[in-house]
């Protein structure tokens, strides 16, 4: 498995409204898309972009908030009521070869590859080993393969 780009920090919260402030009048941001609901998911979420190295587009924070009750970030929002970091994303250019490589290091591949917030298709690997981190992988979206 080679490392691919990052490609955004996954953030829950209790209230993207609140977040998107937050992230508009502490931190500067300019560009945050539209929040829209991923249903078969149980969550809404918008992107706040950050600006890279010579003007390039630099790693999204995604802000993810519960819409239903079977969500499954509810529970992270119960042992963390204020929300916090909740998974890093990375790019990889085939999902499935990708998937064969975690499985084939033994690593606990949570589902099968399904269709993320960016359109394109993801999978999560266990934290446990991940060195603690919930580690989304994320096909290269296809307009974006230059990054």
């Amino acid at each position: 498995m080679k490392l691919g780009r990052l490609n955004h920090v996954g953030v829950a919260t209790p209230s993207i409204a609140d977040s998107i402030a937050f992230y508009r009048d502490v931190m500067g941001a300019s560009v945050v898309t539209e929040p829209f609901d991923m249903a078969e998911q149980g969550v809404k979420v918008c992107f706040v972009h950050t600006p890279g190295a010579g003007g390039t587009e630099g790693t999204q924070i995604e802000l993810i908030e519960p819409i239903g009750e079977s969500a499954g970030i509810r529970a992270f929002l119960a042992k963390n009521p204020a929300g916090g970091q909740h998974h890093l994303c990375f790019e990889v250019p085939d999902i499935h070869a990708a998937r064969d490589e975690f499985l084939a290091m033994g690593k606990k591949v949570l589902g099968e590859p399904r269709i993320g917030a960016h359109g394109t298709l993801i999978f999560f690997v266990h934290p446990r080993d991940m060195g603690g981190v919930l580690t989304e992988i994320m096909e290269t979206p296809k307009h974006a393969a230059g990054h």
